[in-house]
């Protein structure tokens, strides 16, 4: 008789047990699902401290570094984490004299390429003529490259019905430029570096005399 009394006592301890255990177990999980970046709740805790970490406000995540330079248009510009050589490649200038970026060496280059059926390149083009009105230097030139099978006339004319007086022109007739670039669309802007290493580059139209471009151009002479 004595035996079973204890078992009666031993069962009625359980029943009333289990329930606050199973309350504790779903709000310890509900508290860690609810946001894996709060401090661990140990395992012992009780219901208070569980209540008290999903109450607490979840941390703000972290956020990454912005560079400064990367403002207006140039939000678009990527820079290399490291400089890169930039492959040998040549073209024609205007009389059709082979050229090559080896030439342009000891100076700040802004490679444009372009086309003549390009609608943002024709967009874009004043503004790359501006700017090497503005910066034009034996420090810096603007070159812009037309990557056109169309050929060194058809480049001519669209400089000419976009009104550009400070560019000159730059042709690659055979186009082999973007492949060796790894460029897939146009326009496409490499910042090239004193010792010919490209930068960074932006793909698509920007306002390139912007102080904003201006300012991330300037950036490289330091």
């Amino acid at each position: 008789m004595a035996n079973s009394r204890w078992y009666w006592r031993i069962a009625l301890a359980l029943a009333m047990a289990v329930p606050g255990l199973i309350g504790f177990g779903a709000a310890y999980v509900a508290a860690r699902v609810a946001d894996d970046r709060r401090p661990p709740i140990p395992f012992a805790a009780t219901l208070e401290q569980v209540a008290q970490a999903a109450a607490a406000p979840t941390p703000a995540p972290a956020t990454a570094t912005i560079n400064p330079l990367l403002q207006g248009d140039m939000v678009k510009f990527v820079f290399k984490k490291e400089p890169e050589l930039v492959p040998a490649v040549t073209f024609v200038d205007g009389t059709g004299t082979a050229r090559t970026l080896s030439d342009f060496k000891g100076r700040v280059v802004l490679l444009n390429l372009w086309a003549t059926w390009c609608v943002p390149c024709r967009k874009e083009m004043p503004a790359l003529d501006r700017l090497q009105a503005a910066l034009g230097s034996d420090k810096f030139e603007v070159l812009a490259l037309s990557v056109d099978r169309a050929g060194v006339d058809a480049s001519r004319k669209f400089l000419d019905t976009t009104k550009v007086a400070n560019l000159k022109l730059y042709v690659d007739q055979t186009a082999k430029m973007n492949g060796v670039l790894k460029v897939f669309g146009m326009p496409t802007t490499l910042l090239i570096d004193a010792e010919g290493r490209e930068v960074g580059r932006l793909t698509g139209e920007a306002e390139w005399d912007s102080p904003e471009a201006k300012n991330l151009i300037a950036s490289i002479f330091k």
